[in-house]
């Protein structure tokens, strides 16, 4: 009985740090579907494969998306022409490289400085290398969906469905209730809204996205407190403190998780006391890139070989990097 209490004092600790900003990061993007002109944005995007890749990773400061809205955006940009490079890059690291995470992950650590930094800087690095590595398939047929594909070559810049880049995962990817995606022209320009459309599109994506985002938030965090609470101590320590072994466990539990990039910070923060740096920058890097979610929405993109090489790289370099970090700055 005094581990389940334990248990569920640890969970409610974790859900009341972590709601305001999952609130705060909602909000924010929904407010930016009204004041963020993305087509002006993208015109002016560079065309160099590694300045595009770098740009495409910084877009999040302005689309404050996590993994559940980056699929959605990253799709729309293919759609419209922009350089893979500047996609693959956003795509990757949108969820991690945005003000609402870096200032949770603040709050999280905010004793422990070297992680935020290291967290931005790991995934700036890793999504402009795959973005690079990528921007050599000058033929995209054989790494998109059929219909992504087609979309890229009927897309010229003066062509847009009429949706903003910010709509929600579900709206973009044909879910229920979901607009179909027409290439027409009645959709060429985006419609112009009244004040009261745009308070109830910002309404509408708020609740679209905590509807998506606090099952997820809940059932993280109900997972961070029973692995806390219920595992022995001396199993946590001992995964928790080899140099590779603790980087491998935290990196699949980041995969088979799927907790929000917006709060993860203070599910890692609960391991931080048994796990090395290491492993907790695996899981704050790792797990934005690729969960079992957003590898489902990835698939609506991108051929599964293709997801394949974007997670083997990932997964690589990420691993290479935390590696360096237990041996050489822990």
């Amino acid at each position: 009985m005094e581990q389940l209490n334990n248990a569920f004092t640890l969970f409610l600790s974790l859900l009341v740090e972590a709601i305001p900003f999952l609130l705060l990061g909602v909000v924010l993007s929904s407010v930016l579907l009204i004041f963020i002109d993305e087509r002006w944005l993208m015109a002016r995007m560079p065309k160099h494969p590694i300045l595009g890749a770098f740009a495409g990773s910084c877009i999040g400061f302005l689309f404050p998306v996590c993994e559940c809205g980056n699929v959605p955006v990253a799709r729309r940009l293919i759609m419209q022409g922009v350089p893979i490079p500047v996609a693959i890059g956003f795509l990757i690291a949108a969820p991690t490289v945005n003000p609402i995470v870096i200032w949770s992950t603040w709050i999280a650590f905010h004793d422990r400085p070297e992680i935020v930094v290291l967290r931005v800087l790991f995934t700036l690095l890793i999504a402009t290398i795959i973005g690079c590595i990528f921007s050599t398939q000058t033929d995209l047929k054989p790494i998109l969906q059929p219909a992504i594909a087609l979309g890229t070559i009927r897309s010229a810049p003066k062509v847009s469905t009429g949706y903003s880049l910010l709509d929600g995962g579900d709206f973009m990817l044909g879910g229920a209730g979901a607009a179909p995606l027409k290439m027409t022209q009645e959709l060429m320009q985006p419609p112009k809204r009244s004040l009261r459309a745009n308070v109830n599109l910002v309404l509408d994506n708020v609740i679209q996205e905590l509807r998506e985002l606090g099952g997820v938030l809940v059932l993280g965090s109900a997972v961070a407190a029973a692995i806390q609470t219920l595992t022995p101590r001396e199993l946590i320590v001992s995964l928790g403190q080899g140099p590779m072994l603790s980087i491998l466990v935290m990196m699949l539990l980041a995969g088979s998780i799927s907790i929000c990039s917006t709060v993860d910070a203070f599910f890692a923060l609960s391991f931080a006391a048994t796990f090395t740096s290491g492993s907790l920058l695996a899981f704050l890097v790792f797990g934005p890139m690729f969960d079992l979610k957003s590898i489902g929405l990835m698939l609506s993109i991108f051929k599964p070989k293709a997801i394949f090489y974007l997670f083997a790289i990932a997964t690589q370099l990420t691993f290479l990097l935390t590696l360096f970090v237990n041996f050489h700055v822990s």
